[in-house]
């Protein structure tokens, strides 16, 4: 495939985050873009926005004559996420084009630039966002391609003109073999998609391959503790390469000093909150300072950088209601949320709001579940979101409130939860989940705001 004869393009999935980023590169660079989704967002309405066409029903009679027949200015781009027998999918692939996956495309747009990939099982997100704003804040230019809206400039593509990508590597269905980066971060290997990897030992045989497809010359970065042979170690207050120090809680904020064996920056404020954000900050100012960044300039580039969309994201702060809502779907992401969120407010009490993410990851870590949702106060309880899974016998949501000690704790609707907030107003709200919780979000800020 060659980037400078496409014209047309159609994604087979395009509402997802990381498709989404691809409809709006190939669309700044002028392409025909179109795309099927099974349902509309607000994500999904911007695509549309921007001039994107986007349509919701799995009909082939809505594809433009355009994408009828296949040739070398067509590109077809589907997601292991869409079910394999999608109409739309499977008259492309009868129809004789050559798909390709997000992750392929990612790697052919990458291939020829100096490429920095953050991979890991959490974190990559708002590693890879960090290192973008840090890189365009301090005026050196990139381009990069995230997993998640980084507020800062309300989009999950930057566009840049220099050779510099920023990449967010994802291990699902192993799409970050695709890329041989210049700078490798690995933030994490914890168990996870083990429908897909089988058990955990080949998930980290998958990471470890990653790490290795390195250019020649390249950089690995990786957290302390991970079973890499190779590369600079980071983490916090501990005896990594690369450290963060003196962590500190001031006025609301969370203060560090970062350290590695030539720099030393002081006092740094970070924009966002969370004691896992300052470790992800770490990796990120390590990376900035591969990339030849001052350390002036990553100082003030952290202490502006307002985050990524549903991480640790404030819905609403007053003197009345804290609402937090985060993507976390993995035992290990809730245990650094609700930390962080106890850690800023110890003396609140903490009602989470959880949608499970999966049949097969709730079925294999429902006892991480139930451990770390017992560190709330309360908890409403969702029913599984399924995404591209069918039911598997015996597992729900009820399987994770069994295994739980907190008396405060019930199974509820969506609607139900939504009441609930409206009656009890409470004072420390946190919505957690990777499914469509997120729809829940102004209804649930609305009831908080309107008594």
């Amino acid at each position: 495939m060659e980037l400078r004869k496409i014209q047309r393009v159609y994604l087979v999935g395009i509402g997802g985050i990381g498709m989404s980023g691809l409809a709006r590169y190939f669309n700044h660079l002028g392409c025909n873009v179109c795309g099927y989704d099974k349902t509309q967002t607000p994500l999904t309405a911007a695509l549309q926005a921007e001039g994107i066409t986007v349509v919701f029903d799995d009909n082939i009679e809505l594809i433009a004559d355009e994408f009828y027949h296949p040739d070398a200015a067509t590109l077809i781009i589907y997601t292991p996420a869409i079910p394999k027998d999608a109409a739309i999918l499977n008259f492309f692939k009868t129809a004789g084009f050559d798909l390709q996956k997000r992750s392929q495309v990612l790697g052919i747009i990458s291939k020829g630039m100096f490429t920095v990939a953050v991979a890991g099982t959490h974190g990559k997100t708002t590693t890879s966002s960090m290192i973008a704003h840090i890189l365009k804040d301090a005026g050196k230019d990139c381009s990069a391609f995230l997993g998640g809206i980084a507020s800062n400039y309300n989009s999950n593509v930057l566009f840049g003109n220099s050779n510099v990508v920023v990449v967010e590597a994802d291990e699902y269905d192993r799409s970050f073999l695709t890329l041989h980066p210049d700078i490798a971060i690995i933030t994490s290997m914890d168990a996870d998609h083990l429908d897909i990897y089988g058990d955990h030992e080949q998930l980290t045989d998958s990471f470890r391959l990653f790490a290795s497809q390195l250019k020649q010359g390249g950089k690995l970065i990786h957290k302390k503790g991970l079973p890499l042979a190779s590369g600079l170690t980071y983490g916090i207050d501990n005896h990594a390469d690369a450290l963060a120090q003196n962590v500190r809680i001031e006025n609301g904020s969370f203060f560090f000093d970062f350290k590695n064996n030539e720099v030393s920056i002081q006092n740094i404020e970070m924009g966002i909150a969370g004691t896992h954000n300052i470790e992800n900050a770490v990796a990120a100012i390590q990376a900035a300072l591969y990339l030849n960044v001052e350390p002036a300039a990553i100082h003030a580039a952290l202490t502006s950088f307002r985050g990524v969309k549903r991480r640790f994201e404030y819905i609403l702060k007053t003197d009345k209601h804290i609402f937090i809502d985060d993507y976390a779907h993995h035992p290990e992401e809730l245990r650094a949320c609700i930390s962080s969120v106890k850690k800023l407010y110890p003396a609140k009490k903490l009602t989470t709001i959880f949608q499970p993410h999966l049949f097969t990851r709730t079925r294999d870590f429902v006892d991480g579940f139930a451990e770390v949702l017992d560190m709330s106060d309360e908890l409403l309880l969702l029913d599984i979101y399924p995404a591209r899974e069918l039911p598997i016998d015996g597992v729900d949501a009820n399987m994770i409130l069994s295994r739980m000690h907190l008396p405060g704790k019930r199974i509820c609707g969506k609607q139900e939860s939504i009441d609930l907030v409206k009656q009890q107003q409470p004072e420390l709200l946190l919505t957690v989940g990777a499914g469509d919780i997120d729809q829940l979000i102004e209804p649930l800020k609305h009831a908080l705001q309107n008594v």
